[in-house]
């Protein structure tokens, strides 16, 4: 999840605002992309959208 992480600094958006657009807290989101817990198939779609990640993020980000 470091790819995200890294993804969402360089796109600008603060960690606290993103949880809040996946109706999580930000422990949610930290346990998530530690790899804690997973994200729900709607949380992904969520991400792709607001990140725009191309279909190769996506799945190098959410499916290996």
């Amino acid at each position: 999840m470091n790819i995200l992480r890294q993804i969402i600094d360089d796109k600008g958006y603060k960690l606290s605002y993103v949880a809040s657009e996946l109706n999580l807290t930000r422990e949610g989101l930290y346990k998530k992309l530690r790899g804690d817990t997973e994200f729900k198939a709607s949380e992904i779609k969520k991400l792709v959208e607001m990140l725009k990640l191309t279909s190769e993020e996506t799945k190098d980000i959410f499916f290996k």
